[in-house]
C-alpha cells in the first residue's frame, strides 16, 4: 500500500510517499481501508520531533482517517466489514490503509460523506471538550473565540452557538471575516489593533456591557493570552488549546485568585488514550448536531495523497482558508 513515510525528525522534505506493508488486523482490532483524512498543523508538530510525544521512526503521519472497514479481527463485535468508520488515531492516517483497536474506533453515520467526516475530524471533538468539559457552557452565556479562522476556531464556534451561546471570533486578518461570519459568530474582536494588551479588553467589554466574556478558547498564547486574560468576566473560564503565537504565555496567580477565574488545558489526545467511551459519545453528540443541521460543513479544499508535501505546505504557509483534506481514490 501506499503511505507517506517520515525516516527522520524535520521539515516536510523530510517525508516521502513509499510502498510500505498492508497491515492486517490482530485479535481486537480492525482494519480501515483509508478514503479521507484531515491536514492538519499538529502533523507539522509531529513531523517536527516536537509533539507532547515522539512517535518511533518510521512513521506514518496523519491523525484520525475515516473510511471503510476492510477487515476485522477476532473478536471484534461492533464493526463488520463494509461499515463506515473513523478511527481515533494518533498517527498513520496518511495511508491507503490504517489499524486500530475496536475500542478507538468510531461508527461514521452512513449517509455523511468520507471528505465532511474527514473534514470535521480532530477539530470538533476538540471544541467539544474545551466547551464543554473544560468550559462548562450554558446557555445564554460568552465566548470568545482565539485563532478563530482556524478548524478548531471554527468548530468551537459552531458549537457554542448550537449550545445556546453568543460567540465572538476574534481574528487578525479582515479578509477571513465572511469565514467566521458564515459558521455563526456574532461579532468580530480584532486581534491586529495597535495595543492588544488593552483594546481587546476595551472591544469585549463593549459588546458585553462591561461584564468580559463568561469563556475564551485559546489555540494562540503569546500576546492574545495575555490581553485574553483581562477580558474574562468574574468567574470566566480560560481554556488554553495551543499556542499557535509561537509564544507560551505565563500567568501571576493574583488575577486569578482577584478574579475568580479559571485557567485551564485541554490536550485532546488524552481523552482518546484514557477516555474513550467519553470520546465515542462526543462524536454521537457532534454527528446527532450535524443531522439536525447544527453544525454546517467548513469550507475544505481536497488534495490526493501524492500532493501531500503541498497540503502540509499550505497549513504551514497559512495559505489555508478553512481545511485540508487528503483523499485516497
Amino acid at each position: 500500500m501506499r503511505a507517506v513515510v517520515v525516516r527522520e525528525f524535520g521539515g516536510i522534505e523530510k517525508a516521502s510517499l513509499a510502498e510500505v506493508p498492508k497491515p492486517a488486523p490482530k485479535a481486537g482490532e480492525v482494519l480501515l481501508e483509508t478514503h479521507a483524512v484531515s491536514v492538519n498543523f499538529v502533523d507539522l508538530v509531529m513531523m517536527g520531533g516536537t509533539y507532547q510525544f515522539k512517535p518511533s521512526l518510521p512513521f506514518t503521519p496523519g491523525k484520525l482517517p475515516v473510511g471503510v472497514v476492510a477487515a476485522v479481527g477476532e473478536g471484534v463485535t461492533r464493526f463488520k466489514p463494509g461499515d463506515h468508520a473513523l478511527m481515533m488515531a494518533e498517527s498513520g492516517g496518511f495511508a491507503e490503509f490504517a489499524v486500530m483497536p475496536e475500542s478507538q474506533c468510531v461508527r461514521l453515520p452512513p449517509t455523511l460523506p468520507f471528505i465532511e467526516a474527514a473534514s470535521m475530524a480532530l477539530i470538533y471533538d476538540t471544541a467539544y471538550f474545551a466547551l464543554k468539559e473544560r468550559g462548562r457552557i450554558k446557555p445564554g452565556e460568552t465566548v470568545l473565540v482565539l485563532g478563530a479562522t482556524g478548524g478548531v476556531g471554527l468548530a468551537a464556534i459552531q458549537l457554542a452557538k448550537a449550545w445556546g451561546a453568543t460567540v465572538f471570533a476574534a481574528i487578525a486578518s479582515r479578509d477571513k471575516a465572511d469565514i467566521v461570519r458564515a459558521a455563526g459568530a456574532d461579532a468580530i474582536v480584532d486581534l491586529s489593533v495597535p495595543d492588544l494588551h488593552e483594546d481587546l479588553r476595551r472591544q469585549v467589554y463593549a459588546l458585553t456591557q462591561d461584564k468580559g466574556v463568561d469563556i475564551v478558547v485559546d489555540m494562540l498564547g503569546g500576546d492574545a493570552f495575555d490581553a485574553a486574560v483581562r477580558a474574562l468576566a468574574w468567574s470566566g473560564r480560560l481554556i488554553v488549546i495551543g499556542f499557535a503565537s509561537g509564544r507560551i504565555p505565563s500567568l501571576k496567580m493574583n488575577y486569578v485568585l482577584v478574579k475568580n477565574i479559571e485557567v485551564s488545558g485541554m490536550q485532546i489526545s488524552d481523552y482518546r488514550k484514557r477516555r474513550p467511551a467519553d470520546m465515542q459519545a462526543c462524536f454521537a453528540e457532534i454527528y446527532a448536531l450535524h443531522a439536525a443541521g447544527k453544525l454546517r460543513p467548513l469550507p475544505t479544499k481536497t488534495y490526493p495523497l501524492e500532493q501531500f508535501a503541498q497540503a502540509l505546505a499550505d497549513i504551514r504557509d497559512r495559505k489555508v482558508r478553512g481545511r485540508i483534506v487528503l483523499t485516497m481514490k
